[in-house]
């Protein structure tokens, strides 16, 4: 009996792998790769190196062919970033043709992020002695159409390179308000990829989102991603933030249970008179404020990940009160 039981678990378990790979190779897509071991997370950066070979052929073949080019042929991880993000080829190539200097300009930053892999794996070790539970997706760095510095999958985090290859000499006439903000140097690398990590960490309730809940989502990532990788990814708000930082509460306070989140997130260029996604920072406030005022730090760190309900981590953090 003991035999036949392992010889049907062997079927099964042969079968599902068969699936598994019936079914990445129907899709295009690799099943999930999620692994609890941080020194076992892909980090690629092929798609860089092909951005760039298709790129120097566009004299050849135009740019529009180029691009298409290198989008049918990525990696899995530049499948997903273009469903998401970048579209199709002919918007990359449009994009491209928009800010010409600037992405002539960003090709040695670009090719400097393979030599961050060991940084990239220190601050997954990191997260993974803060955070016992932790899970590790493959990391895979594209090049898109400006408009995202990074996003996460099921199976993977996915991150626009070209969003971090500003230096003190590229041409920022070409850029619009939001784009000389947010447009970062290729150090921060790290900072983007422990904020997009710890957005695979979260275990928060689905469902419409108030503009507190989405607000902590993107704090929390922002806090504990600057622990594990020792920056920050919106240090430009909290140049503007801090100075202002009760005016910023209050005036949250009474927007925080609505789910109009248009002047606090994902503004973009759209925000006139003070910077984008202001959100971030209130939320990143508010987690401090809660891990700063625990006894138990590693429960602290768990709470932030697996919070049920905001409203009571709110309180329970005591951050209104800072302000009575």
């Amino acid at each position: 009996m003991n035999r036949m039981l392992i010889v049907i678990a062997g079927a099964l378990v042969w079968t599902q792998v068969m699936v598994a790979q019936e079914r990445a190779q129907e899709t295009g897509k690799p099943e999930n790769r999620v692994t609890t071991d941080p020194e076992q997370a892909k980090i690629v950066t092929s798609d860089i190196a092909r951005f760039w070979r298709q790129y120097d052929t566009a004299g050849q073949t135009g740019l529009d062919a180029a691009m298409d080019d290198y989008l049918k042929n990525g990696s899995p991880g530049l499948q997903e970033f273009t469903t998401l993000r970048i579209h199709s080829s002919t918007d990359l190539a449009a994009v491209i043709r928009k800010h010409p200097k600037y992405y002539t300009s960003i090709r040695p930053s670009t090719l400097r992020i393979e030599s961050m892999a060991g940084s990239i794996r220190e601050s997954f070790r990191s997260l993974k002695r803060l955070y016992p539970d932790a899970v590790f997706p493959d990391v895979y760095f594209l090049i898109g159409c400006m408009n995202s510095g990074g996003t996460t999958t099921d199976r993977a985090l996915l991150i626009g390179a070209e969003m971090y290859g500003r230096t003190p000499a590229s041409p920022m006439e070409e850029m619009d308000d939001w784009h000389k903000l947010v447009l970062k140097p290729v150090e921060e690398i790290p900072a983007i990829v422990a904020h997009e990590l710890i957005h695979c960490q979260q275990k928060y309730p689905m469902g419409t989102q108030s503009l507190l809940t989405q607000s902590i989502k993107e704090g929390s990532a922002d806090f504990i991603g600057e622990m594990i990788a020792g920056k920050i990814i919106n240090d430009h708000l909290r140049a503007y933030g801090d100075p202002r930082e009760r005016e910023l509460w209050l005036e949250f306070k009474q927007q925080m249970d609505g789910k109009d989140w248009s002047h606090w997130l994902y503004q973009g260029d759209k925000s006139k008179g003070r910077p984008a996604d202001l959100g971030y920072y209130v939320g990143y406030k508010i987690c401090e404020s809660y891990y700063r005022q625990a006894a138990d730090k590693a429960a602290a760190i768990k709470d932030i990940l697996q919070i049920r309900d905001f409203k009571q981590f709110l309180e329970a953090s005591q951050y209104d009160g800072k302000f009575k």
